[in-house]
């Protein structure tokens, strides 16, 4: 877990320092060069330094220990963090079509932006290209579902930078200042469209979703791999940030000793570590044969995967 929170807070720094020194750039030179798109996506980089500090002080909570209050630990604090996260995504796009639809509602004359604004652009690109890729080694390498959203954050950030690069070419070209107003809006439009995506993912975490149907045929697997253990259901797979908590009832023998059916339910949590990593905990309810169909209505069995529905 220190391990894991190191990278985090590395990749973190590397965001912060990035991130910064590209929204300077930008903000500077789209106001010089006279470019609300380049300014807006100024504006974007800017809400990445924001969430940069957020990823640093959610490591610091991650790193936590277990204790009396919180006794599952306190990954949910990335979680918690990516939802932010996702606020202050969208707000930066909501602010930049307010800002853009204030100005072509004023009237103002327009100047053409000059060639500074393209090369801005352009070195922003190159950035964010580079700190995407930073982002997304560290997310899969520690499994940081809040560095993957950042790095996901980012990669929309390249694409939008080169939207902008395309929409100043066309306004040079035809000499069309409006266009550049016209690249801000749907520039702000794409940020919003992420920020929602990010939200989804991370609501879909709190709310224990887990669309993975390969996490419980691993533990559907593990169950029939050993012997005396049958019929698992009710199985339940939710994510704790990087690490994942199962439940699931199985059947044995009804004339099986108390001792036994424990020897077998710790087999079936060994045979799951086995086939599934990063597993925090393990709760195995052990049945007698025959017994194992009741009325609550929530877990998975086998018969449901293919459908990849569930019971609630």
């Amino acid at each position: 877990m220190l391990e894991r929170t190191r990278i985090i807070q590395r990749a973190a720094m590397v965001s912060l320092a990035g991130n910064g020194i590209l929204a300077l750039l930008k903000i500077v030179a789209g106001l010089v060069a006279g470019s609300l798109a380049v300014v807006g996506d100024g504006i974007d980089s800017s809400t990445d330094v924001v969430i940069s500090l957020v990823t640093l002080a959610a490591a610091a909570v991650i790193a936590k220990p277990s204790d009396r209050e919180h006794p599952y630990g306190h990954a949910r604090a990335e979680t918690t963090a990516t939802t932010i996260l996702a606020f202050i995504i969208f707000f930066a796009g909501a602010q930049l079509f307010l800002s853009t639809i204030h100005t072509l509602r004023s009237g103002e004359a327009r100047q053409l932006p000059s060639t500074l604004a393209l090369w801005a652009t352009i070195a922003s690109i190159m950035g964010k290209i580079l700190l995407a890729w930073t982002q997304f080694s560290a997310g899969k390498r520690c499994s940081s579902s809040m560095l993957v959203a950042n790095g996901k954050n980012m990669r929309n950030d390249v694409i939008m930078s080169a939207g902008v690069l395309f929409g100043l070419t066309l306004a040079t070209i035809f000499r069309a200042p409006i266009i550049d107003s016209i690249m801000a809006i749907a520039v702000s439009f794409w940020v919003m469209k992420s920020a929602i995506g990010v939200f989804r993912e991370a609501t879909e975490e709190i709310m224990d979703g887990m669309a993975d149907p390969g996490l419980y045929r691993s533990v559907f697997e593990a169950v029939r791999s050993i012997s005396g253990a049958g019929n698992p259901h009710r199985a339940r797979v939710r994510r704790l940030s990087s690490l994942y908590d199962i439940d699931l009832d199985i059947e044995v023998d009804g004339n099986t000793t108390v001792n036994e059916a424990h020897e077998i339910a710790q087999s079936v949590e060994r045979a799951i570590k086995q086939r599934i990593e990063n597993v925090y905990d393990i709760v195995v309810h052990v049945e007698p044969a025959g017994r194992g169909e009741h009325e609550e209505q929530y877990g998975l069995k086998e018969g449901q995967l293919e459908g990849d529905t569930q019971e609630k």
